[in-house]
């Protein structure tokens, strides 16, 4: 059967990925800010790294594709995240 909740999971999911992109430009423009460096405090993870480090190579003799992940989690970001579960949740 159909679900009768009139909340659309897509929306929860654009929301919530606009909140952290959203965060993290924030975050990123207050990173030089002295009061507001703490928004950009956060960890970064992932598979492969700005050296080329890590990354998945795939070799097919004509081509070459690499692969590489990486994540970076800040203080904004979770704000953002909030952010936009909220207005969700008034929607």
């Amino acid at each position: 059967m159909a679900r009768v909740s009139g909340k659309n999971s897509w929306a929860l999911f654009l929301l919530i990925l606009a909140g952290v992109v959203v965060g993290g430009f924030i975050g990123y423009l207050a990173k030089d800010v002295s009061a507001l460096t703490w928004l950009n405090y956060g960890q970064e993870f992932g598979i492969g790294g700005t050296n080329n480090s890590g990354i998945i190579r795939l070799n097919l003799g004509i081509m070459i594709i690499s692969f590489g992940l990486s994540i970076k989690i800040t203080i904004a970001g979770i704000i953002g995240v909030i952010l936009a579960i909220i207005i969700y949740r008034k929607l």
